[in-house]
């Protein structure tokens, strides 16, 4: 049987080693990934000058080594659309691997946006009540709220990428009204979740999950 060949995309770089292994059991072991990242060919240098600036659009991701960096949103659009297109030469359909909204990436071969899965996965269950977003980033707590198309949402910030406390923001966001709470980052893994469920009861939608079977489904 000829395995099927998934982009997964990164804003960092790859390989994404704390992600794909989770997807991997999703999409079964006849799927082959390949992986690119928007960082793979840069320099320490050349990455420091893709830090936002004051007010600017912020997305965090992963380095190769296991550190996280903060990257401007409108410098990193041209690089990850490079890679879409050379991945696109490959793989039969890809995704974005960040829950950052990306629309104007173009493509020729389906491209799955996780920021797009998680709303429509959202609004099909939150029936009433308020949507709780944990985020890896302070700073990212606006801009993240205003992508949910005027949902009712809370928010709090625990980065997937450092060791922190979880059980903190989430209980604030149960506090703060939380009625189903998304951990909207790619980054956030199955034991973060089972942590923000423990600590509040209630349902937690985790991204690399839902997208992960999502992708199984186009083949």
């Amino acid at each position: 049987m000829m395995k099927k060949k998934i982009g997964l995309l990164t804003i960092g770089q790859s390989p994404r080693s704390d992600m794909t292994p989770e997807m991997q059991v999703l999409l079964g072991a006849e799927t082959t990934f390949i992986e690119a990242g928007a960082l793979d060919d840069l320099t320490e240098a050349e990455i420091a000058r893709l830090a936002p600036d004051k007010g600017e659009a912020t997305y965090v991701s992963r380095l190769r080594n296991g550190n996280s960096v903060k990257l401007a949103k409108r410098k990193v659009l041209p690089l990850l659309q490079g890679k879409v297109n050379e991945v696109e030469e490959i793989a039969s359909s890809s995704v974005i691997v960040c829950t950052g909204s990306f629309p104007d990436i173009s493509h020729k071969k389906p491209l799955l946006f996780p920021d797009q899965i998680l709303k429509h996965v959202v609004k099909a269950v939150l029936r009433e009540g308020n949507l709780g977003l944990l985020v890896p980033l302070a700073e990212q707590k606006q801009q993240l709220i205003e992508k949910w198309d005027a949902l009712p949402v809370v928010a709090a910030a625990a980065s997937p990428y450092e060791a922190g406390d979880f059980e903190r923001p989430a209980q604030e966001l149960k506090a703060n009204g939380a009625t189903i709470i998304v951990l909207d980052c790619m980054g956030y893994t199955e034991q973060h979740k089972k942590i923000v469920k423990a600590a509040t009861g209630l349902p937690v939608i985790l991204a690399r999950s839902i997208v992960a079977r999502i992708a199984a489904e186009l083949g």
